[in-house]
């Protein structure tokens, strides 16, 4: 029986959801929100939370868990194109070492006390053409200090 399983299937089949959702996941990080479908959302909100609750853990096995969930595809360079990743030039062989670099250095430590719900979904409009709902899911601002009622 297929009772209280969850399924997220976005209307394909699994290899190309797969993609879909490291897709989905490098731009969120690389940009810190994206505009997509409730559906899409709500879906990725899942792996997003879980992505930033592995990197957490900040170990080595943990950081290739990581790279292996976003897809990312560590091709050997060429010595000019090592020159153009070494010298912070946004190239294409560079952005997603940037995306696992982003992520472990800035995302991460803002949610150093936090214990989960790392993300936000923010309704917005319906889409013209189909009617489907758009959201923005974004990432939290992190630990904000409690405000002391002295006065």
């Amino acid at each position: 029986m297929n009772h209280r399983k969850r399924r997220g299937g976005l209307g394909h089949n699994r290899s190309y959801r797969r993609c879909l959702i490291a897709n989905m996941l490098k731009s969120l990080i690389g940009y810190g929100r994206i505009e997509i479908t409730l559906a899409q959302a709500k879906e990725l909100r899942r792996h997003a939370d879980r992505l930033i609750t592995l990197a957490k853990k900040g170990t080595l096995a943990c950081r290739r868990d990581v790279i292996a969930k976003l897809m990312v595809r560590h091709n050997p360079l060429s010595s000019k194109e090592a020159r153009m990743a070494k010298g912070g030039n946004l190239s294409p062989y560079n952005l997603d070492r940037l995306v696992v670099r982003k992520l472990f250095d800035e995302i991460v430590p803002r949610f150093g006390e936090r214990h989960g719900g790392y993300t936000r979904i923010v309704r917005t409009k319906r889409r013209r053409g189909d009617g489907s709902l758009q959201c923005v899911l974004e990432y939290l601002q992190g630990a904000q200090p409690v405000a002391s009622e002295e006065a």
